[in-house]
């Protein structure tokens, strides 16, 4: 039993979850395409907003969720798409694909 809430879903039942968050939000796709590409490195949140042609508030709210606008369950990290690391330093976040992250991404772009 779980204290926290969160639910424990199997890659089948995730799956559809992922292919409807990615389809509703361009920044998302945008996002997992980059770090698919740039695997099995990571990167920080400037420099994918960089990449991706957007504010690095919207790749925060890709990521970990924000708002209304950016549902918690729907983000990156919610969907175990994507594991925010912290680098030696501490003061910098690292953003890279999980290994189901690359799966997925993988099996779209076939």
């Amino acid at each position: 039993m779980q204290d926290d809430g969160e639910k424990t879903f199997s890659k089948d039942q995730i799956r559809p979850l992922v292919v409807r968050s990615l389809r509703r939000s361009s920044i998302r796709k945008k996002i997992a395409d980059y770090l698919f590409e740039i695997s099995p490195s990571g990167s920080y949140t400037s420099e994918i907003a960089y990449n991706v042609k957007t504010t690095p508030t919207n790749v925060l709210g890709a990521m970990r969720g924000m708002g209304d606008r950016y549902k918690v369950e729907e983000s990156l990290i919610g969907l175990n798409l994507v594991e925010q690391i912290k680098s030696s330093n501490n003061n910098v976040k690292i953003y890279k694909l999980t290994d189901f992250g690359k799966e997925l991404i993988s099996s779209f772009k076939k």
